[in-house]
């Protein structure tokens, strides 16, 4: 379980593919790492396989590498990192479990005196889920949905979070990774649940 609230970004230092799927070593600088540990990386939970003083190993399935954009992922690349939230832990964000519901299209980027403005596309079947200053996970950064339209949907942007994360590297067209609120997704298993539609 993770908060949404990026530590640091980490640099893709290299790829190596294999008949499975990937296998990335990301930069950082946290300390304590240990083998097993569940990483956020740009919103999706990835298992620490190795790591050294400077940097960590992951390897992403099949699965992932067909679900996220993280197949795409090149030596030098800037990735979101944040550490699973620790019992005891803050939760300044919101509860993001790094289980990647979709992706999206950065569609509009503009800035708003010291603020930024987003726009991403609005997956037709993740649109049930999103609501207008609801929770959302954005490259697993906790973000509130500022507006919502038909086909897209925004969220406002302050200079920390911006200077923080891969958001200050992101231009219109790239793609994101979207986490709808678990909330939501389990408030409609109960109602359905009780013959609910």
């Amino acid at each position: 379980m993770f908060t949404g609230i990026v530590e640091e970004t980490g640099e893709v230092q290299t790829v190596t593919e294999s008949a499975d799927g990937r296998r990335v070593r990301i930069g950082t600088s946290f300390d304590g790492l240990t083998r097993g540990q569940s990483v956020s990386v740009s919103g999706v939970c990835l298992t620490v396989e190795t790591h050294d003083t400077d940097a960590f190993e992951v390897f992403l399935a099949s699965e992932t590498v067909d679900r996220t954009y993280l197949g795409h992922l090149e030596p030098g690349d800037r990735v979101n990192l944040e550490r699973a939230l620790p019992a005891d832990g803050r939760l300044d964000g919101h509860f993001v479990q790094g289980h990647v519901d979709g992706t999206a299209e950065t569609t509009e980027i503009r800035q708003v005196d010291e603020d930024w403005r987003f726009g991403f596309s609005l997956p037709p079947a993740l649109a049930p889920y999103i609501v207008e200053k609801g929770s959302i996970s954005v490259d697993g950064i906790s973000l509130t949905v500022a507006a919502l339209h038909d086909e897209q949907f925004e969220v406002a942007i302050v200079p920390e979070t911006y200077d923080v994360t891969t958001l200050s590297t992101k231009s219109v067209g790239d793609p994101v990774h979207l986490e709808v609120d678990v909330v939501a997704k389990y408030v409609e298993s109960l109602v359905e649940g009780y013959g609910g539609s």
